[in-house]
């Protein structure tokens, strides 16, 4: 008998052993279900105007990399329809025509699993993506109005990406989280203004006028197969700046980019998974990834404090740590990667999270709402105003000045003689809505402007996510590094007073997920707003903004504490039938006669042999990019000669080494341009090489057709 128990005891551990050794994780750390996925939202790569900069004349040219929605999503292991979605996608900002579409489509396949209360769909804010999709006239002005097929890419990538992570969702998992500083990857660039806020209140933060911390999450199945990475950390995606007319996904793209071709492989070609990479934005409202901060023209000469040189705004530009922007995307963008991959690899170090997921969301009128004294900085009863832009918002920043004669911290009311005659014409400021939003001089009182539809937004989704004690704080705009601080310190201080079982003092992390679901525009202090620089300009509910989310947020935040529902509030605007677009679409293209599509216009010089560090360039009669955006394909394809007429394609248009390049020659003639660096990020092995470039062109009976075209092939000896 006592050699049965023996044996039956030694069986027992080697079971275990077995199961350990196969990377099954423990039950008491095998807490959700968690599901990763990535999904192509690339819009068309010519003749459209960027989102970010707001300048008329940067319209796309091309491509750089392609942008991305990745996806993740988490339920409770034993009770799996408690879940979430959190999306970050490489566009500017969230939008409500995005987010309405994508749930609605997710509710025609799945029921009511995936809700606008469930689903977080963030921005990390790109400005060198397509723009046109938002339902609002101020942020489609620049674009020349709505852009449907761009709008309808983005909802499909998004819309698809979670589908991804619904269909690889595991059957258990862990979630470990981790904290940690870099420094040198971001700068404040209104640091004027952060000064302005309570002495005492930044002495609590000794990070000074950024936040330093980057907060990560390691996901795991069952097996302890690592399934994804999340990391939030305050950057603007502005290391390409306003003269760039190439699609990318700016610093956040590349680390995604990085850190995926980390784990799959460097052979791996991009958005192909399994293993998903989210760099996600938060407040990053004041802060650049420009950290050699603002000159003037020579590089030596501080700005003056209106950020101007000489009187213009237009010379005062701040400049990244690279020699280009292409290298300052690329040292920013490393900088998150190494630290993100640092802090996931630390498991040692990291909380494993444990608990329930909870969520809230409600629409919020934010243009009217009446704000408590204990949540204002005047200690008074506060109330938000219908939206209007500043002077000091045509000024720009030294991310990307504007093209006028604005500049930055204007209070005066007398303003640009040319620009008070039109925006009168937009709207005339009530003596009520000039005190409302005061210091704010008022550009654009885009809160009354309605021609041809609403210019700015009122009802807006807020809402908060929870996995175990991380809450994340869904936020549809652009909060500054002070406004975020408060923010999570109100939404946490909640969480920990009413529940501090579930949610205990210095171990529960709230974090700001920022551009997500709606956008809003900036949010600063009250005592920023009195500088009206570009953020305070920007800020579009007046003075009492950030209070007014304060207290919205706080009920939310009680509502998960007290374990109660809130109302959903009023129901949002769905504009999508009244949306008006002034971009011509493509009418024909055609080639010279006697040439194809896809014919070489300009050849390799295949008579050369060359090495890692070198570059070749070859150009393609093409059709024009908007005949069709190539969704989860690619315009080019670099390819290695591996047999007998055998090639491997060894990367695309969705790697960083590659550029695409489009220009127009004569009137319907369309002329690309692909450029590989080689070895620029991974080293090329020795072989026989050719590109090969896919399009599709418009014939005269308006029908679109495919064509491709090849190159010669060279040679790379090292």
């Amino acid at each position: 008998m006592k050699s049965f128990v023996l044996l039956s005891t030694c069986l027992i551990f080697l079971l275990i052993n077995l199961l350990l050794s196969n990377g099954l994780i423990p039950d008491n750390e095998n807490n959700y279900l968690i599901g990763t996925g990535i999904y192509d939202i690339t819009g068309p790569a010519a003749e459209i105007g960027m989102m970010g900069y707001a300048m008329v004349g940067q319209r796309a040219a091309g491509l750089h990399f392609r942008l991305r929605s990745r996806a993740v999503v988490i339920a409770e292991r034993k009770q799996p329809n408690k879940r979430i979605v959190f999306v970050s996608a490489d566009f500017c900002f969230g939008t409500q025509s995005v987010r309405l579409d994508v749930v609605k489509r997710l509710q025609d396949k799945f029921g009511g699993l995936y809700t606008l209360d469930n689903v977080g769909i963030s921005g990390t804010h790109t400005h060198s993506g397509p723009g046109g999709f938002s339902w609002y006239a101020l942020y489609d002005m620049t674009t020349f109005g709505f852009e449907p097929y761009n709008q309808h890419t983005i909802v499909e990538g998004v819309y698809q990406s979670i589908v991804n992570a619904h269909n690889n969702l595991s059957q258990g998992g862990r979630i470990y989280l981790n904290m940690g500083k870099l420094y040198n990857a971001n700068a404040n660039r209104s640091p004027t203004s952060y000064p302005l806020n309570p002495a005492e209140e930044r002495k609590q933060y000794p990070d000074g006028d950024t936040d330093k911390t980057m907060v990560t999450l390691r996901l795991e199945d069952e097996n302890a197969r690592e399934l994804g990475s999340v990391a939030w950390f305050a950057v603007h995606c502005t290391s390409m700046n306003n003269t760039n007319l190439l699609i990318s996904g700016d610093n956040k793209g590349f680390a995604s980019y990085m850190f995926e071709k980390y784990k799959n492989g460097n052979e791996s070609l991009p958005g192909t998974g399994p293993f998903v990479s989210i760099f996600g934005q938060s407040n990053e409202g004041d802060v650049s990834p420009n950290t050699r901060g603002a000159t003037c023209p020579d590089g030596i000469t501080p700005c003056a404090a209106d950020s101007t040189c000489e009187g213009k705004t237009q010379l005062c530009t701040a400049k990244g740590p690279g020699k280009t922007d292409f290298e300052s995307t690329k040292i920013i963008g490393t900088y998150q990667f190494k630290k993100a991959l640092e802090l996931y690899s630390d498991t040692k170090n990291s909380i494993l999270l444990s608990g329930s997921i909870d969520f809230r969301q409600v629409h919020v009128n934010m243009s009217d709402i009446v704000v408590s004294p204990e949540y204002t900085s005047t200690g008074k009863v506060g109330k938000t105003c219908k939206a209007a832009m500043g002077y000091s918002f045509a000024a720009g920043t030294t991310d990307g000045p504007g093209d006028f004669s604005f500049k930055q911290g204007d209070n005066s009311t007398k303003g640009n003689p040319f620009w008070n005659f039109i925006s009168g014409f937009i709207a005339k400021p009530t003596p009520e809505q000039i005190a409302c939003q005061a210091p704010k001089p008022i550009l654009l009182d885009v809160g009354y402007a309605s021609i041809p539809y609403p210019w700015a937004v009122e009802i807006n989704p807020l809402q908060i996510l929870v996995v175990g004690t991380l809450a994340v704080i869904v936020v549809p705009g652009e909060f500054t590094t002070m406004s975020g601080r408060r923010l999570r310190s109100t939404v946490c201080s909640t969480l920990t007073r009413l529940d501090p079982n579930r949610f205990p003092s210095g171990k529960t992390v709230c974090v700001i997920a920022g551009l997500a679901n709606s956008y809003t525009g900036y949010v600063a202090t009250y005592e920023e707003y009195q500088a009206q620089r570009y953020e305070a300009a920007s800020t579009i509910y007046g003075p009492h903004t950030l209070a007014a989310y304060q207290q919205e947020y706080d009920k939310l935040a009680t509502a998960i504490a007290k374990n109660i529902e809130v109302p959903p509030g009023p129901k949002p605007l769905n504009l999508s039938s009244v949306q008006i677009s002034l971009n011509p679409g493509v009418v024909l293209d055609t080639v010279p006669f006697g040439k194809h599509f896809g014919d070489v216009y300009e050849d390799i010089d295949n008579t050369k042999l060359y090495r890692n560090g070198d570059t070749v360039h070859v150009e393609f009669y093409s059709g024009h990019p908007k005949n069709n955006v190539m969704q989860e394909k690619t315009f080019l394809t670099v390819e290695k000669l591996i047999g007998n007429n055998q090639w491997k394609v060894v990367l695309v248009d969705g790697d960083w080494d590659t550029k695409f390049r489009w220009r127009r020659h004569w009137l319907s003639e369309s002329i690309v341009t692909i450029t590989w660096s080689i070895g620029e990020t991974f080293p090329a092995s020795p072989g026989t090489y050719r590109i090969k470039h896919f399009g599709y062109y418009k014939s005269l009976d308006q029908d679109i057709y495919p064509y491709e075209g090849t190159s010669s092939e060279f040679r790379v000896v090292a």
